[in-house]
C-alpha cells in the first residue's frame, strides 16, 4: 500500500490530490485487513488443520493448499507487488530527471547576436556564455522529496524481506516436504520477522518529517 502510494504519488502527481489520496488510502487499508482475516481466519474456519488437546501444541496450519495460499497472500504476493511497483517508481523517477536535462539550454559556444530588422536603428542583443535551465525551486525540492520518499520505501522492502523471507521459506518448505526444522531456528526466524515491526518506525522516523516531529514531541513531553 505504502508502495502504491508513493507510485501514484510520483507519476499522477496532477490527478492524485488530497481528496483522491484519502479515498484510495481507505479502500487499500481495508482491502488490506480483509486479506489478513481471511488468511488469519481461514482454519478456524475449517481449512486445514484445527487445534486438538492431544497435541498440546499450538501452531500454524501445516495443510499443504492452505500453507501455499496462506504464505502466498501473506508475503509471497505482496513482495512481488512491491518489487514490480519500486521498479516502476524507479523507471519513473530516471524519466523524470531525463525530461529535467532535456530541458536544459545548452550553453552557446560564442557569442550569439541577435539582430531585430525594424525601420528604427538596429538593436544589438549579444547572449553571453551562460547555462539556462527551465527549473524551478518548487520543482528541485518536490523532486528531492520524490527521491526521498522513494529510498524510504527501498530501505522499508529491503528491511521487509530481510526480516520476514527466512521465516515464509521454512514455513512454505516444512509442510510440503516433510522437513523437521529445529524449533529453536523456527523460534529464530518468527522473532526475526516480529523485530520488523520494531525497525519500521525508526526508518519512519529518519526519513519523514512529521514522524521526526512527533517522536521529538511525545519525549520532550515525557520528560
Amino acid at each position: 500500500a505504502i508502495a502504491l502510494d508513493r507510485y501514484w504519488s510520483i507519476t499522477r502527481h496532477l490527478e492524485y490530490t488530497l481528496r483522491a489520496r484519502r479515498r484510495i488510502s481507505n479502500v487499500m487499508i481495508a482491502l488490506t485487513w480483509l486479506l489478513s482475516a481471511a488468511i488469519s481466519l481461514a482454519p478456524l474456519l475449517g481449512w486445514g488443520e484445527t487445534y486438538s488437546p492431544e497435541q498440546e501444541r499450538c501452531q500454524l496450519s501445516q495443510d499443504p493448499s492452505y500453507t501455499i495460499v496462506s504464505t502466498g497472500g501473506a508475503f509471497y504476493l505482496p513482495l512481488c507487488v512491491v518489487l514490480f511497483v519500486y521498479w516502476k517508481i524507479y523507471k519513473a523517477s530516471k524519466f523524470h530527471m531525463g525530461g529535467r536535462r532535456r530541458n536544459a539550454v545548452v550553453p552557446l559556444p560564442e557569442a550569439a547576436q541577435v539582430k531585430e530588422a525594424s525601420q528604427e536603428p538596429q538593436m544589438v542583443f549579444t547572449a553571453r556564455r551562460a547555462a539556462i535551465t527551465f527549473q524551478t525551486d518548487g520543482e528541485t525540492w518536490r523532486e528531492q522529496k520524490e527521491k526521498k520518499a522513494a529510498l524510504m520505501v527501498g530501505i522499508l522492502i529491503g528491511v521487509f524481506v530481510l526480516c520476514w523471507i527466512p521465516f515464509f521459506i521454512t514455513e512454505l518448505i516444512s509442510p510440503l516436504c516433510s522437513c523437521n526444522i529445529p524449533p529453536v531456528w523456527k523460534s529464530i526466524f518468527l522473532w526475526l520477522g516480529y523485530s520488523n515491526s520494531f525497525f519500521n518506525p525508526l526508518i519512519y522516523t529518519a526519513f519523514n518529517k512529521n514522524y521526526n516531529n512527533a517522536f521529538k514531541n511525545l519525549f520532550v513531553k515525557q520528560r
